[in-house]
């Protein structure tokens, strides 16, 4: 499907500020299942970019705005096409076995070391360990099967709430309040994941449901963050919790990290007065 991206970022301030160093993750990754044609950044007041890739290998733009502003904005637009490629039940399995053994192997472990070990987003308390108690590897045909159900779990005993948790939420208050957001939901999944050896990341991007909306424009979109994990002798699959799927062509990657703060949207910073931020997304899907 061939989906166009517009997100918008201003930041307004009471008084004019100076010297703000900012970096951006805004750029859609280009990978087996999604092919990035074209992305632009505008920055007003204008600015020069400076491009890289992080370690991760996410797209980062840097930019400095040295000259007092009141007002900053960062507009990016996209175009993606994403492919509904195989996934889980269409991609081969190991047995469950095989895939332990996999997981305990040395050099296993120390290609995805970073993906493994836990954050101060995703750690590992003896309430996580209690709450991965519920899906024992043993009682699942593989490990495909056991992260399709701790996704459900999350899923069923989590409650969607805007209101419940800020951006430095971790995952031992998420899981004390059993409600959260997009951000909370996935940093739980990675933090059971990785208590048990499995490998996983946090992925930003957002979520094509305009077609869900019953044709209505207005609806507040907003970026979506969720799952990959590494399921060994398969590879790197894509999971959201917080709406009980596997990723499809509905999704547009735009990068991962080992938890949020690796992957920040936007992020700087600036001499001067706190300011408010606004944020607006469009995501829609244009005719082939």
């Amino acid at each position: 499907m061939k989906i166009q991206i517009n997100h918008t970022t201003t930041y307004t301030y009471p008084e004019p500020v100076t010297d703000s160093v900012n970096e951006v993750r805004l750029t859609p990754r280009t990978n087996y299942r999604q092919s990035c044609y074209h992305h632009e950044v505008e920055v007003t007041p204008a600015a020069n970019l400076l491009t890289y890739e992080d370690f991760f290998g996410n797209r980062v733009h840097a930019y400095s705005v040295n000259k007092p502003h009141t007002e900053m904005i960062i507009h990016t637009k996209a175009t993606v096409v994403t492919l509904d490629k195989a996934q889980g039940t269409d991609l081969p399995h190991l047995p469950l076995e095989e895939q332990v053994r996999l997981l305990n192997d040395e050099k296993f472990q120390n290609r995805y070391i970073e993906f493994i070990l836990p954050t101060r987003y995703t750690e590992v308390t003896p309430e996580l360990v209690e709450f991965a108690s519920q899906h024992p590897f043993d009682e699942a045909d593989d490990m495909y099967e056991w992260t399709k159900k701790l996704s459900s779990t999350i899923y069923e005993q989590f409650t969607y709430d805007p209101e419940a948790t800020s951006v430095n939420t971790t995952v031992k208050k998420a899981l004390k309040l059993k409600r959260g957001v997009c951000q909370d939901y996935a940093h739980l999944m990675i933090a059971v994941c990785r208590s048990v050896g499995l490998p996983s990341r946090y992925v930003s991007g957002y979520h094509f449901v305009g077609d869900l909306q019953g044709g209505n424009a207005d609806f507040e979109q907003a970026s979506h963050a969720w799952v990959e994990t590494h399921i060994p002798g398969t590879g790197w699959l894509g999971f959201d919790p917080t709406n009980n799927v596997e990723v499809n062509w509905r999704y547009i990657k735009l990068g991962h990290g080992r938890d949020y703060k690796d992957i920040v949207p936007v992020k700087g910073v600036y001499r001067g007065v706190s300011g408010t931020l606004t944020v607006k997304v469009d995501v829609r899907k244009l005719e082939n």
